[in-house]
């Protein structure tokens, strides 16, 4: 492999070098006789070993596709701190563009059905719930947290984020509260225990279903909460009081997001409230992240996900019959949450490499790691966007927004 390697990669370094100059060292053979550098340093920040010829033209011509291809496909070996080998990454792919660097945001729509979202659903989730519990914390909460002050513990931040939800719905005891991709249980366990509330959750994660009602049932709550096994367009016993969506929406489609809305707004009551919490495109015209990136979450991560921008959002939900009262960006939470995430997950290395197979494990440790990059960079955001319905009088609206940082008004003793 030694010649082949060497003479598909020399021209290609001198490029790089030229372009960029990282501290990167490039190395195959027998442990690493062979290399290169691809820049001017006295010791390299990251190292790449190539491991298969197969792995050349993904690293010739580099995106966050092809270069996250390479890894989880176990093709190259990278050594060196998570932050370093993704600020690399990026370099490279960003090497690889035009010179005029007008690479453009590519966007994509997927066929979704009942079947295909049931199937992406559980691709994703349904790893095992072991693996999630390794690093998502205590509640399991798998959503951006809350950060009041920067400094809370991820346990502490998600409990503000499910309060800082249920205060912006003004959540009332007894009222009926519908969850849509319910996760474990953590938002629909806090609305019974501490606000009262007749909670409904969906989910179509068949591990997360199945432990969520064991929650429940562990809490004594089985009379206040119903977990379901069910596709929110099948949800029929409305209306609702309160309905909350909360990192589900990702999975809907561009094409789907009016419809998604729609059948929210024909399950809620007139005088109710929406929370649609979700991750969005920055880019206007709903493209993916740039580099590629989208095309390997799509491949490796969350099949068939479509982020729409803020703009798309509050459009389709005007045309499902909603009116948005309140968006708040939390880009700088997700970022927070998804470096702990990240940082638990090398933390716990240890225990989650029994618990999944080589290639899983290298897709979400880069996987996780790339999304606080990504929220970091400002490639993508969040947003939680307070809805009503549409058409209502101008009286029934709050003057302010003060009740949603106040004491929880629903609590319960």
């Amino acid at each position: 492999m030694g010649s082949i390697v060497e003479r598909a990669l020399l021209p290609w370094a001198q490029r790089v070098r030229t372009r960029v100059n990282l501290p990167v060292r490039l190395s195959w053979g027998e442990r690493g006789a062979s290399s290169l550098a691809l820049g001017t340093f006295e010791q390299p920040m990251v190292e790449i070993r190539v491991r298969d010829a197969s792995a050349l033209p993904l690293l010739i011509e580099p995106g966050l596709d092809t270069l996250g291809q390479a890894y989880v496909e176990g093709l190259i070996d990278v050594d060196g701190p998570l932050s370093d080998i993704l600020a690399v990454a990026h370099r490279l792919a960003e090497s690889a563009e035009p010179a005029n660097g007008l690479m453009g945001r590519i966007r994509r729509r997927f066929g979704h059905t009942r079947e295909s979202d049931s199937e992406a659903i559980q691709y994703h989730y349904d790893v095992s719930n072991d693996f999630y519990a390794q690093w998502l914390g205590e509640g399991m909460v798998y959503s951006c947290a809350y950060f009041e002050r920067g400094d809370e513990t991820l346990d502490e931040a998600q409990q503000k984020k499910i309060d800082h939800i249920l205060r912006k719905i003004r959540l009332q005891p007894g009222q009926r509260l519908l969850d849509i991709g319910c996760g474990w249980g953590a938002l629909v366990l806090r609305a019974a225990q501490q606000f009262g509330a007749q909670c409904v959750g969906v989910t179509l994660s068949k591990n997360q279903y199945e432990l969520a009602r064991e929650r429940v049932k562990a809490a004594g709550l089985e009379d206040r909460i119903e977990i379901r096994l069910q596709d929110y367009r099948d949800v029929q016993d409305g209306p609702f009081d309160r309905i909350t969506s909360v990192g589900m929406f990702e999975h809907v489609g561009l094409d789907h997001l009016a419809g998604y809305f729609g059948h929210i707004r024909t399950l809620l009551k007139p005088d109710g409230w929406v929370m649609n919490h979700g991750i969005t495109s920055t880019d206007a015209h709903d493209g993916e992240t740039r580099h590629g990136g989208g095309h390997f979450i799509d491949r490796y991560v969350f099949p068939r996900g479509e982020l729409p921008h803020i703009g798309t959002v509050l459009r389709t939900l005007q045309e499902g019959g909603l009116e948005a009262f309140d968006v708040e960006n939390l880009r700088r939470h997700y970022q927070c949450t998804t470096r702990l995430w990240s940082e638990a997950f090398e933390a716990n290395a240890e225990r989650i490499r029994p618990l999944v197979d080589e290639k899983r494990w290298r897709i979400w440790r880069i996987y996780l790691a790339g999304c606080a990059w990504a929220f970091e960079s400002d490639e993508v955001s969040i947003y939680q966007v307070l809805c009503r319905p549409a058409g209502q009088g101008a009286q029934g609206l709050p003057w302010s927004r003060r009740w949603m940082y106040g004491p929880p008004a629903g609590a319960v003793a």
